[in-house]
């Protein structure tokens, strides 16, 4: 089973590669579900380090339904990622009804080749996941990462399950969500292969400016708890 540390950080990215995460997936603003990291993050991350490298593509927080402008800026970072080198991507599009934009999300894979594809968590809005998953695996997409539609993946365990038994020769099924090193092994048991977690912890900065900032709190990808995933997988 392979371990997908998501980190907003440098700092985290350093912490997945030192305790042994297999990849990570780069982001920015982990509390709002995640967008683009900044390109001096992706550079300084592609130039120092080794571990594989996914990147979330997603210009902002909210829905997946895009305007024309913002779909620009996901295809413009897109080729940014790849000269920078990173090893994958992970975007999608869906249409306001909740399905996914074939089209769109399409134009997108097209132009990460030859990177790894991930659809990310826009899955568990889909109104049928059999079909949606069915429609990526037709688009040629490597991986799906979802929490099986629930609030946290082991609440969505029977879904990811049945995906699992019903597509899983055809794309990966990664689940994300809640997942930590005790329960882990639930994922291993249904026989999915990769994971996903920010394996975080949180510190107060206790800055005295915390009030007019917004707040203190910095979470970052702690490898202890990467190392215990890694024990528990094992």
């Amino acid at each position: 089973m392979k371990l997908e540390i998501c980190t907003n950080s440098y700092l985290s990215a350093l912490n997945a590669q030192e305790a042994g995460a297999h990849r990570i997936e780069l982001c920015s603003e982990l509390s709002l579900g995640g967008i683009t990291p900044s390109y001096g993050l992706l550079k300084k991350i592609t130039q120092d380090l080794t571990i594989e490298t996914f990147v979330l593509i997603r210009p902002r927080s909210g829905d997946f339904v895009y305007t024309n402008d913002e779909f620009e800026i996901m295809k413009q970072n897109i080729l940014l990622c790849k000269e920078l080198g990173v090893h994958g991507i992970v975007s999608g599009v869906l249409h306001s009804n909740n399905t996914i934009d074939i089209r769109r999300t399409k134009e997108l894979f097209e132009l990460a080749k030859p990177l790894s594809f991930t659809f990310h968590r826009a899955f568990d809005l889909v109104n049928d996941p059999y079909e949606a998953v069915t429609q990526l695996i037709n688009l040629g997409v490597e991986r799906v990462l979802t929490s099986g539609q629930a609030n946290t993946a082991e609440k969505g365990l029977a879904l990811l399950h049945e995906l699992q038994k019903s597509f899983g020769n055809k794309i990966t099924i990664m689940a994300g969500s809640g997942i930590t090193p005790l329960n882990a092994h639930l994922f291993k048991e249904i026989g999915l292969t990769e994971i996903h977690s920010s394996a975080s912890k949180k510190i107060d900065t206790n800055n005295a400016d915390s009030n007019y900032f917004g707040t203190s709190i910095q979470i970052y990808s702690d490898k202890t708890i990467i190392k215990e995933f890694i024990s528990t997988i094992n």
